[in-house]
Order: structure tokens, then sequence, then C-alpha cells
């Protein structure tokens, strides 16, 4: 599979928000676009909108384009408001939800964890860092990272956790108490253009 493993950071200068909330994504110089004519003005016509607004979901989540397409087709078999359903499809991912309880400062960290096989739902261990986790699930950690966790939370302190997480972090566990909505996803982007740009 053809994961990107190059500098995270001209992601965050491509789409010109910060994918990750750590210093070296937030930093000023990221507002502006990668390479010598960065600065240069350029209007973008509905197509790059559109384009940019779902590269910017892609790259916070870390979805390859097939995989994402697969969301996009599977919130649209869904009822409902398609753009809202793709942003729950993608948050409920067991390596976005390691992130937004903030074991893990990125969603690269919050991969590892997953694919190394350090977490428990529900007391057996997965590996797919896009398992779905549903209302709920309860996420524990193997004792011999439980160092590591609290290494990463300790530099991430005053992070706010989202309201539709229940997080204990004394015992190093979270439990899904209902499914996110759109104005608990810590990230701006608009999903319809999204949608609207695969239709």
């Amino acid at each position: 599979m053809a994961r990107y493993t190059g500098p995270k950071v001209r992601l965050s200068r491509r789409v010109g928000v910060p994918i990750a909330d750590i210093p070296k994504h937030t930093t000023k110089r990221q507002l502006n676009p990668p390479g010598v004519h960065g600065y240069r003005m350029r209007r973008l016509r509905d197509y790059g909108l559109r384009l940019n607004e779902k590269q910017k979901i892609r790259y916070h989540y870390n979805v390859m384009e097939k995989q994402f397409r697969r969301y996009v087709d599977e919130a649209a078999r869904r009822p409902g408001n398609t753009g809202e359903l793709l942003l729950q499809l993608l948050e409920t991912r067991l390596d976005n939800l390691v992130r937004r309880c903030g074991f893990a400062r990125t969603i690269w960290a919050a991969r590892q964890m997953v694919a190394h096989g350090h977490l428990r739902v529900n007391g057996k261990k997965v590996d797919r860092p896009s398992f779905v986790v549903k209302v709920g699930d309860t996420i524990t950690f193997k004792d011999k990272v439980h160092k590591l966790v609290r290494e990463q939370m300790e530099t991430m302190a005053g992070y706010e956790v989202p309201g539709w997480i229940d997080v204990n972090p004394g015992e190093l566990s979270a439990k899904v108490v209902s499914l996110p909505t759109p104005d608990q996803v810590p990230f701006d982007v608009n999903p319809n253009l999204v949608i609207e740009f695969y239709r």
C-alpha cells in the first residue's frame, strides 16, 4: 500500500491549515504554501476549493484516497446528512479515538500504538487503526505501555477531551458514551464540500 511517509508539515502547508495540534504544524509559517513561489496569492476555483477540503480531511485522519472514497460511499448509503455521517465515521476510527482521548499527540503516533497491538477494545486485542468503535465500547492499554502513554499525556497538559468520550486518566481507559456530533469535531472543515466533490 502506498502510505505517505514524507514530511508531514508539508501537508499542513499544502492545505493551509494545521493537520496536527503540535507546534511545528501551528506556527505562522504554515499559512504559506510550500515552495519558492508559495507567497504568491492564488484564487482557487470551485473544483480547487472542494479538492482542498477533501485533502484537509484525508490528511487530518491519515486515510488514503481509496479508503476515504469507501467512507464517502458508506456515508451516502446511510439515512441522514451525508457530510455529518462522513465525519462521524472518521471520528469513530480507533486511531482517531486514541488521539481524541489525549493518549497520543498525533494521528501517526496513535496509529502506531494501535498497529503494534498495544490496545484492547472491550478486553480484546485490536491492531487495526480503521476499527470502528461503537457506543459503550471501552478502550484500555497493555500494562507494558502504561509508562509511554502517561509520558504522552504529560506532554499534552491542558488538552480537552471531547464530550462524546469518557476518559479515566488514572486507569488509562476510555469509554465511548455517545456518537460525535459535528460541533464536537475540533477541526475546521466543511464536509458538504467534500460530498459535492464526489457527486
